[in-house]
């Protein structure tokens, strides 16, 4: 889209006949550029077209605008549309934001028709009702995307679903796990996030239009007419409240912020499983980048830009929250520092759960070392104690007996399975031969049968009855 070729002057001055009855003086030039809008709302020019329409056909449809001047407003901003899709639109930056800018071509256009298109509405629930439906789209749009990635760890879980590596906690050795149970891990995560992200939808799709600037209008406007043209749920209660509140825009940044953690969780773990140290996983080339000096060099650029980027969301999430902490009703003009942050977050969201839905199912996991880890650090001691466990021992008594063992067995620089019976057997005689049979790799895996455990055949489960809700 073509912007203007150069901001006026400095000192220069202009007057907005949208509003210029009541001053004697042009705005000048400096508040001009430090006011707009325009630079950065014009990406809402879908919305506003077609919350103008529908607005537009609801003042023909209750008598106030008459038939003739419905149509030649929706004509009229068809054009426009079309016009700005195709880059011809110049946006100026006199005209303040995207509706003036909207509105003044629509009257260059139309004549007197336009100037009767505001009738019965103010810019504030204007601009309300265009954020509301600008939110609802990116919701759906950022819950296809998290379909996709949800779907794509389906994928990676289902192939890795028998695949053995080390659980941590306190990034430390804890129990065996399978790969496939991680990736489920990774999907709860997500599946959450999209379930916040529809119950901010909810709260996102009431109409304010016909609040007007703040206590409604006195003309006779079908409100639920407008919802049902632009497919909102409802309308609003209060029009004080419906012109000022920006909850919604929170709570759906807030969403957002959650994505990013999880996210940046994920880009840990993937990071430092694709070092040497690690070598759990292989990410796909295209996702990663070399080093101008040294060409050995695989770095996981993508997600470490992910992780950092996050910052920027929650710090989104943050100006929202200060930039309404102190606002009285109703409107202030405060909230037009409401759009780059949402908008900001919206986009960040978008492409990093894009990045991650391709991502993610085809990272490349390397079995061998994730088992060969998963062998190290005692990572079956508690299969022992559930053992002892299981022949009388009380579970402390059992931790204490496995805890010797291992203490034992660190110093022997061997894991729990290497040493023989005889040594196991000086910490407690019910230890027996079948006792390999229970603190192996395999066995441990396979002994978590509990529903959401990581035995394999519960990985599977999962899976199915994850498939059949989709």
């Amino acid at each position: 889209m073509s912007q203007d070729a150069s901001p006026p002057a400095a000192g220069a001055a202009t007057k907005n006949a949208m509003w210029s009855g009541r001053f004697s003086e042009s705005t000048s030039a400096l508040v001009e550029r430090f006011s707009e809008s325009v630079s950065f709302d014009q990406r809402l020019w879908k919305q506003d077209i077609a919350g103008s329409q529908a607005h537009a056909r609801m003042l023909g449809k209750v008598g106030v605008l008459a038939a003739a001047d419905v149509e030649a407003i929706i004509t009229g901003l068809d054009g426009i549309a079309a016009d700005i899709a195709a880059g011809r639109f110049a946006w100026s930056q006199a005209l303040e934001d995207v509706h003036m800018n909207i509105e003044a071509r629509l009257t260059e256009r139309i004549g007197e028709a336009g100037k009767r298109l505001h009738t019965g509405r103010s810019r504030n629930d204007q601009v309300a009702t265009d954020v509301r439906l600008y939110v609802r789209d990116a919701i759906d749009e950022l819950v296809g995307l998290i379909d996709a990635l949800a779907a794509g760890l389906l994928d990676l879980a289902e192939r890795e679903a028998d695949s053995v590596m080390p659980g941590f906690t306190h990034l430390q050795v804890a129990q065996p796990v399978t790969f496939g149970h991680h990736m489920l891990a990774w999907r709860e995560q997500v599946l959450r996030d999209k379930a916040r992200l529809l119950d901010a939808r909810k709260r996102a799709n009431i109409l304010p239009l016909g609040s007007a600037a703040l206590a409604g209008t006195v003309y006779p406007l079908d409100r639920h007419y407008v919802a049902e043209q632009l497919g909102f749920a409802g309308i609003t209660e209060n029009s004080l409240d419906a012109v000022s509140d920006r909850d919604f825009a929170i709570e759906t940044v807030a969403a957002c912020s959650l994505v990013m953690v999880h996210l940046s969780r994920w880009s840990e773990e993937l990071i430092l499983w694709s070092t040497p140290m690690f070598g759990f996983i292989a990410l796909p080339d295209r996702y990663c980048t070399g080093s101008s000096i040294m060409p050995q060099k695989k770095n996981p650029d993508v997600p470490e830009l992910v992780r950092g980027k996050t910052g920027r969301v929650v710090g989104d999430l943050n100006a929202l929250l200060v930039l309404m902490k102190g606002q009285p009703l109703a409107y202030n003009r405060d909230n037009q520092e409401d759009k780059e942050p949402l908008f900001d977050a919206l986009d960040t969201a978008r492409d990093c759960l894009a990045l991650y839905a391709d991502m993610a199912p085809n990272i490349v996991v390397k079995r061998d070392n994730c088992r060969a880890a998963a062998a190290k650090g005692f990572s079956t001691a508690t299969d022992l104690a559930d053992y002892l466990v299981k022949k009388g021992l009380p579970f402390r008594d059992a931790h204490h007996v496995v805890g010797n063992s291992v203490g034992y067995a660190a110093k022997q620089g061997r894991d729990l399975p290497e040493l023989s019976l005889p040594e196991l057997q000086q910490f407690s005689p019910l230890i027996a031969e079948d006792v390999y049979a229970h603190i192996s790799l395999d066995a441990s895996v396979a002994a978590r049968t509990t529903y959401g455990g990581t035995a394999p055949a519960q990985v599977r489960a999962a899976i199915a009855r994850a498939r059949a809700k989709t």
